[in-house]
């Protein structure tokens, strides 16, 4: 039997960070440099005359068209070979991101069945071997190994294994394949 690997949609294989950045441009009419918001939640979290961009989230098609993440696809491929991967994407808070979600997997990832589509609310009830997420709070509650994936909002961080990449990522899945081996 296969291990599972439990993987985040957002920020980790669905690259989130320019469409947040498109719309405080237009919004806010200011173009963010990297400094200025690396490492904080200034993006939609951080203050009162930003909170409202979060609301986009909630708009019909933002998931829709998001960049896929660099070699996320191709590493992803390579890692069903030896692993069952299961997309886990937090999709109950925001109502139109179920269909945008489900088509945008299809449309960039249809080598993962639709039984390994996961879309749920609370990701304390997941049960895999490895989960790589952005999301600290559902690193804290998984029972495997937790692999925090590099994101704006996350630096700070240091109390799980961190990948910065998918390059990174399919290294750390060799070494792991190699341990067991032994």
């Amino acid at each position: 039997m296969k291990k599972r690997i439990a993987l985040d949609m957002d920020e980790v294989i669905a690259d989130v960070l320019p469409k947040f950045l498109d719309i405080y441009e237009r919004e806010l009419g200011v173009r963010l440099k990297r400094e200025d918001y690396w490492g904080t939640h200034k993006l939609y979290r951080t203050s009162k005359e930003v909170a409202f961009i979060r609301d986009f989230l909630f708009d019909k098609g933002f998931f829709a068209d998001l960049p896929v993440m660099e070699d996320s696809q191709e590493v992803v491929r390579e890692l069903q070979e030896h692993y069952d991967i299961f997309i886990t994407t937090a999709a109950m808070e925001f109502k139109f991101s179920l269909e945008d979600k489900y088509d945008w997997l299809k449309r960039h990832f249809p080598f993962i069945h639709w039984k390994n589509f996961v879309f749920l609310g609370d990701k304390s009830i997941l049960r895999a071997d490895y989960m790589i997420d952005d999301n600290v709070s559902n690193l804290r509650t998984f029972q495997g190994k937790g692999l925090l994936y590099t994101a704006y909002h996350n630096t700070a961080e240091e109390a799980y294994t961190r990948v910065n990449n998918w390059k990174e990522i399919r290294a750390f899945f060799k070494q792991e394949r190699m341990k067991d081996e032994d």
